[in-house]
């Protein structure tokens, strides 16, 4: 077995029970490679399905000949294609749009545990932290491309990082293969192009090593930032406190626990939490951090991020995105209160135990609203959530009953969500379809 395919096969292992397969096929000289390689070993293992994947964007006229070579060379391996068209938004980087656009046509395909393969090697490793180097990347953007990280409901799994381009082309060579040259690949004008080929011949004409050793270097920094994430989780421990609210179901975080931190390991545990929630703001945006964490108790501080927003309310950091940056203001009667009402864009509505008498009407807060409680008389809204310290965020979607004019029950906060002479209370279920709000 020659030294490529036995180091696939051991890359390979963990995931040799996997349901299925699939190789991110462009038609080029790595997919080919690799597509080539797994053929071969599924000729001489027990190995998964193995099937190709072929995403066609449509961006340049030479694009829509590489279906058919790809089938092609798909049919002679034996190995069955599933070619997918895919549009790639307009914007700033059409590179990035393209790679956004493959990637999720790509995570459509998996199903639960299957692996896709893709053909990235030591050498666009070093590209990739050469790349992220001169952008001022930090420790988790200089770690480089993962080996393996979940894509859908499956894995996206490299298998060849360990393995230089000069194999591949040699394997090629070696095997007679025939790949397609994407006319972009050679576009100087590009960033990572320039780098390929402008500045990394002439690092090797000095340091030949300069892939391998760029690639070690990634894999430190992988190291370090699993050392950092580790910290972060400890330190995140006590910040993880239950909300008096836990009805919500939004991400937070207790906030006196990080203000006994030193200001890099608040970063360092805020880049572990929101990395899930959000793309992670350059250092200049840091400062909107800062301001939030610094703000007054009485003020309303937020930070803006790609996703959503952090919001500072009740001594707690509250991720506020998708359905809870807008506010319903439109309510709807309530005919039938034995059965649960449906708000739109706002979850679920119901009451527990033998529903009120009287016309019934779902409202939002307007500004000025009373509501009797018993042996306190009627009491300014307003004041009543402040006095439990309901996030701001919450206030505006929080549903309000009404019996005709009065205002009878507030969903979910205890003392106001409904009569206890009466028997019931109103329970509200936020919408869980909405990122933001589950």
């Amino acid at each position: 077995m020659t030294s490529l395919l036995s180091r696939l096969l051991t890359a390979l292992a963990p995931w040799r029970t996997a349901p299925a397969w699939y190789v991110a096929y462009s038609g080029g000289l790595d997919s080919t490679v690799l597509l080539h390689l797994l053929a071969t070993l599924a000729r001489r293992e027990t190995l998964p399905p193995l099937s190709a994947i072929h995403v066609h964007h449509g961006l340049q006229a030479a694009a829509d000949a590489w279906p058919e070579h790809c089938r092609q060379q798909c049919a002679e391996l034996g190995v069955s294609l599933s070619v997918r068209h895919v549009q790639v938004a307009g914007g700033a980087s059409l590179e990035r749009a393209a790679r956004e656009a493959r990637y999720a046509a790509l995570a459509a395909c998996l199903g639960a545990g299957e692996v896709l393969l893709t053909a990235q090697h030591r050498d666009d490793q070093a590209e990739t932290l050469l790349f992220r180097l001169l952008r001022g990347a930090g420790v988790r953007g200089l770690m480089g491309m993962p080996q393996s990280r979940v894509l859908g409901q499956g894995i996206l799994l490299r298998p060849l990082l360990n393995c230089s381009r000069a194999e591949l082309e040699a394997y090629a060579g070696e095997h007679g293969l025939r790949w397609v040259e994407d006319p972009s690949n050679r576009d100087s004008r590009l960033a990572r192009n320039y780098l390929r080929h402008q500045i990394m011949p002439r690092l090797l004409e000095y340091w030949p090593q300069t892939a391998r050793n760029l690639a070690r270097s990634a894999e430190h920094l992988r190291e370090a930032q699993q050392l950092l994430d580790e910290l972060a989780e400890q330190d995140l421990l006590a910040a993880q406190s239950a909300s008096l609210f836990p009805w919500l179901n939004i991400s937070s975080l207790e906030l006196a626990p990080l203000l006994s931190l030193s200001s890099a390991r608040q970063r360092n545990a805020l880049r572990h939490w929101l990395v899930a929630l959000t793309p992670l703001p350059d250092s200049d945006h840091w400062a909107g951090w800062e301001d939030l964490r610094d703000a007054t108790n009485d003020a309303q501080p937020v930070w803006r991020l790609g996703q959503g927003e952090l919001q500072r309310a009740g001594g707690r950091l509250w991720w506020v995105s998708g359905g809870w940056l807008q506010v319903p203001t439109v309510g709807a009667p309530w005919h039938d209160p034995a059965q649960a009402l449906t708000l739109p864009g706002n979850g679920l509505l119901q009451i527990d135990g033998v529903a009120p008498q009287g016309p019934l009407e779902v409202r939002y807060r307007q500004g000025g609203e009373l509501m009797r409680l018993a042996a306190r008389g009627h009491r300014d809204l307003k004041r009543l959530l402040n006095e439990i310290a309901l996030p701001g965020f919450v206030r505006g979607r929080l549903p309000l009953l009404y019996r005709g004019d009065e205002l009878i029950a507030v969903a979910n906060l205890p003392v106001l969500d409904g009569r206890p002479e009466e028997g019931w209370k109103l329970r509200w279920q936020v919408p869980t379809n909405d990122r933001g709000l589950s």
